[in-house]
């Protein structure tokens, strides 16, 4: 009939005018009150961890940043003398120091090459678990597990036991006579390199296995046909799956790798011989409590805050800008 509308628009009206209804009602994408609600329920269920972490991260944190730009000396913990504030002083002090930026550099490339050694024998030891049987499989678990659970002060005073000038096998073995791995820097930071890893591996293989075994089976045996081969696969099949899960293991092992002090410590006899191994986390060590520089430690502990942080930050802001899912 002249001017009657399609029949095919009916519904189309009909759906557009349920549609504006639902959005004016909060039912649909828009910003009504039950997608406000929706979003803060995430935030309601985190709220008791995030006050315990404010509780016992951000007061900490706090006091640190507030003592780095103090003059908080024995005289001030003492009571000798009153407190006076430093704005960035301290900083200014700690960046004129040539010690600390050689400390800085000895500790990104340590902490770099036990992230690195750490995720290459995780990560190669997971694909060795998925290649064996269940016995052998279980050895392995349990001496990885012994070697994580073991603390760092006990195992730190094995490896020395172990690679002793006088009494230790490993020289026996090598036939490095009484060849002393401490007295030397790039022997002492490559037995605590050793002693890291040693420690570390057992998070990063149990982690990367789980991973590896929640991947399709279809998938792996489609790349086996295709003829690759495991090299080729752990590339350009594995890897890319267990991006999510490597992120996890290697953003830890930047933070823990970064602020090592026990193996240090007890390996090299507080930073080796005239400061030759020291760390950061050692360096804020001795200013703080050796010598009473309160400040200068808490410093150093904010610079290592920031540079972590930003680390991580700039790690996630790559993976970002590949299209990566955090």
């Amino acid at each position: 009939m002249p001017g009657a509308a399609p029949p095919a628009s009916a519904p189309a009206a009909g759906r557009e005018q349920a549609s504006a209804q639902g959005e004016g009602k909060g039912y649909g994408r828009g910003p009504g009150p039950a997608h406000a609600r929706g979003r803060l329920t995430p935030w309601l269920y985190l709220a008791p961890a995030l006050l315990v972490l404010a509780g016992l991260l951000a007061y900490p944190v706090w006091q640190l940043g507030l003592i780095s730009v103090l003059e908080y000396t024995q005289a001030q913990v003492s009571g000798g003398e009153p407190t006076s504030f430093q704005g960035l002083a301290n900083y200014a002090e700690l960046f004129s120091d040539a010690q600390f930026w050689d400390v800085l550099v000895a500790t990104v490339l340590f902490a770099a090459a036990c992230v690195l050694g750490t995720l290459a024998v995780g990560c190669a030891l997971a694909v060795l678990l998925t290649r064996v049987r269940a016995v052998p499989r279980l050895l392995v678990m349990l001496a990885a597990l012994g070697a994580w659970a073991t603390p760092a002060v006990t195992g730190s005073t094995v490896w020395v036991f172990l690679f002793d000038a006088d009494f230790g096998p490993v020289n026996r073995v090598l036939g490095l006579g009484d060849f002393s791995w401490t007295y030397g820097r790039m022997s002492a930071f490559a037995l605590v390199f050793l002693e890291v890893v040693w420690c570390s591996f057992p998070l990063v293989m149990v982690t990367v296995y789980a991973g590896i075994r929640a991947i399709p089976a279809e998938v792996l045996e489609a790349a086996a046909l295709d003829g690759a081969s495991h090299w080729r696969t752990w590339r350009s099949v594995t890897t890319p799956m267990l991006r999510p899960i490597l992120l996890v293991v290697t953003i830890q092992s930047v933070i823990w790798d970064f602020k090592i002090f026990t193996q240090i410590y007890v390996m090299t006899g507080g930073g080796g011989i005239a400061g030759q191994n020291l760390v950061l986390n050692v360096y804020a060590y001795q200013k703080a409590f050796a010598s009473s520089q309160y400040s200068l430690g808490s410093a150093i502990g904010v610079v290592m805050l920031l540079l972590l942080l930003g680390v991580t930050l700039v790690y996630l802001r790559l993976l970002r800008r590949k299209g990566e899912e955090l």
